[in-house]
């Protein structure tokens, strides 16, 4: 798979850099978090969240809007599945990592969506970039088989347990965007070979890329 550089111009459609923040502190506190063989995400850490960053973030970023600081790190290579959130994400990589993004635009009415359409982005350890809300999005991927450490701030509440009821898909059946919604402030669309849980929406048509294919 084709990985392009996180300055490339391809990447503005899906985001941008975020370059008046100083995440010095934020990236030397990720590096003492675990890095298993699996994927781990932790949508909230209160030794990340006591950071200065935490404020200059809420403040500068998102307007003052409550927000985590959470992480996702571990080992991996492939899409599984993309998710959306209706605001935008910040990831900041304290090891080097691999964004793999498509565009909300793209997904049918049916809410399928075709991988081809995704494209891959290197992330340098140090950089922070901002996923815009109407990118999609899931897990980081390794870079040459190295765990990644990536430190994911979102709006408060976000990734967390639902508190009401929605519909369920019915495997690669749904009615409406209801169905994707898999907790807060996130909408989920999986692969068959994502390893997903029961009643996940299985709408990704085409490969589950592999960012070492």
């Amino acid at each position: 798979m084709k990985i392009l550089p996180v300055n490339d111009p391809a990447f503005k459609k899906y985001g941008r850099i975020v370059e008046n923040v100083d995440f010095t502190g934020l990236v030397e506190a990720m590096k003492k978090t675990p890095v298993p063989e699996a994927v781990v995400y932790e949508p909230s850490v209160d030794e990340l969240e006591a950071l200065p960053v935490m404020q200059e973030l809420s403040n500068i970023v998102y307007g003052e809007m409550p927000i985590q600081i959470g992480y996702c790190n571990g080992h991996n290579t492939k899409l599984n599945a993309v998710e959306y959130h209706r605001d935008s994400e910040i990831n900041v990589a304290a090891t080097d990592a691999i964004l793999m993004l498509g565009m909300l635009q793209d997904v049918e009415a049916d809410h399928t969506y075709d991988t081809s359409k995704m494209e891959a982005f290197l992330v340098p350890a140090g950089t922070a970039v901002e996923v815009y809300a109407t990118t999609l999005h899931y897990a980081p991927c390794s870079v040459e088989g190295n765990g990644f450490q990536v430190a994911i701030v979102l709006p408060r509440g976000t990734n967390y347990p639902l508190k009401t009821s929605h519909p369920r898909a019915n495997g690669t059946t749904t009615e409406n965007e209801d169905c994707l919604i898999t907790a807060v402030n996130k909408w989920l669309i999986g692969h068959a070979e994502g390893g997903l849980d029961e009643g996940s929406f299985i709408g990704l048509k085409g490969k589950n890329l592999d960012i070492t294919e």
